[in-house]
């Protein structure tokens, strides 16, 4: 009897070691999960969103315009922010009149409907670095207002995918 139930908490431990060790490994190199602290985002994702981040999303693809992405603030190199892909590597990217120019062409899809009249760059982005905005226009400390201007893509940590809580739906 004593070996039995010996067994059964070497299984029971065995496989509850196994699971952190997963989800561990999960956490680390597949998903990330993070609240977000602000309301950069809004009306896309709101002040105090759980999100899913798919931290493989550019192991063998680029951020592209309109991505959802997590990365390394620029300025302090350890705070995680969230905002979107807006200028890509080689273009020139501008602020005017409440349009967005990429390479002197009005951006159609600005992926918000707010308008901001804060007119800026225009800026080149660098080989392998990003212009990154939020889509509360109005109220983000983004890439128009930083020291380091552009996100280098080493520090983005990968593409949010899903909001779980306490709004959920896939993000786009």
């Amino acid at each position: 009897m004593k070996e039995k139930i010996r067994k059964e908490i070497i299984s029971d431990v065995a496989i509850i070691l196994i699971a952190l060790a997963i989800g561990l490994f999960l956490n680390k190199y597949v998903i990330a999960n993070a609240q977000v602290p602000s309301s950069s985002m809004e009306t896309t994702v709101m002040a105090g969103d759980r999100i899913f981040v798919n931290r493989l999303s550019y192991a063998f693809a680029e951020p592209q315009r309109g991505d959802i992405v997590t990365f390394i603030y620029p300025d302090d190199g350890e705070t995680l922010y969230l905002k979107r892909v807006m200028g890509l590597p080689g273009e020139e990217i501008q602020g005017r009149g409440g349009h967005i120019y990429i390479n002197g062409e009005a951006l159609q899809k600005d992926f918000t409907e707010e308008i901001s009249y804060d007119d800026f760059g225009p800026y080149t982005v660098p080989e392998n670095c990003y212009f990154m905005m939020g889509d509360n226009r109005n109220d983000s400390w983004d890439s128009r207002y930083w020291q380091h201007t552009f996100v280098e893509k080493e520090d983005i940590i990968g593409k949010a995918m899903v909001s779980y809580f306490p709004h959920p739906r896939v993000l786009r």
